[in-house]
């Protein structure tokens, strides 16, 4: 029973990992107001909001399934306090580090209209420290963190957000249809 914990624990991690991943990468392009090909960007929007449910539910099944592994021991005070774990706590901390700012990303984001927009975004820029920080752990605890076919996964996705982060802060980005139009009219008139 506790491999088969084990096996789940970390495998619903990874699944976990590539589903943040896309989540990250969908929320930078929901962003940027362009629609993805074949997609219109209210779609995108949707698939954004369900992956990233779906990467909730993920990692509550890793934490989860651990909290019950006897090699991970786990318990509800290392879920939520960082640093505090007896295996790996460095990076077990990091863990609970990230699992903290998916906690209050998901809880901004059920509180959206209560709390404002500006909180809400807010909070929502923290993505961009959970991400590498779940990352960094991931290969720092994780029983194939430092395996090939991991380390290869890890670099594609860290190269696919640093690409997207990248085009989201370059100077061709612009966030909203109206800048885009006022920018096109001044491109115009300074031809």
């Amino acid at each position: 029973m506790n491999e088969m914990l084990w096996a789940f624990g970390r495998a619903s991690g990874v699944i976990a990992l590539i589903l943040f991943t896309v989540t990250v990468l969908l929320g930078i392009v929901t962003r940027s107001g362009r629609p993805l090909p074949g997609m219109p960007r209210f779609s995108v929007s949707l698939v954004h909001r369900n992956v990233s449910l779906l990467a909730v539910v993920f990692l509550v099944l890793h934490v989860g399934t651990l909290m019950f592994d006897s090699y991970a021991k786990l318990n509800p005070i290392d879920v939520v306090v960082p640093f505090l774990g007896s295996f790996k706590p460095f990076w077990q901390g990091l863990g609970t580090v990230a699992f903290d700012l998916v906690a209050a990303i998901v809880i901004t984001g059920l509180l959206r209209r209560r709390i404002g927009q500006r909180a809400f975004r807010f909070v929502h820029w923290f993505t961009y420290a959970m991400w590498p920080i779940a990352v960094v752990h991931a290969i720092g605890n994780g029983t194939n963190g430092t395996s090939g076919w991991f380390l290869l996964l890890a670099a594609g996705s860290a190269l696919l957000v640093l690409a997207a982060v990248i085009w989201r802060a370059s100077a061709g980005f612009l966030e909203h249809a109206q800048t885009r139009r006022i920018a096109d009219v001044y491109r115009e008139e300074t031809r």
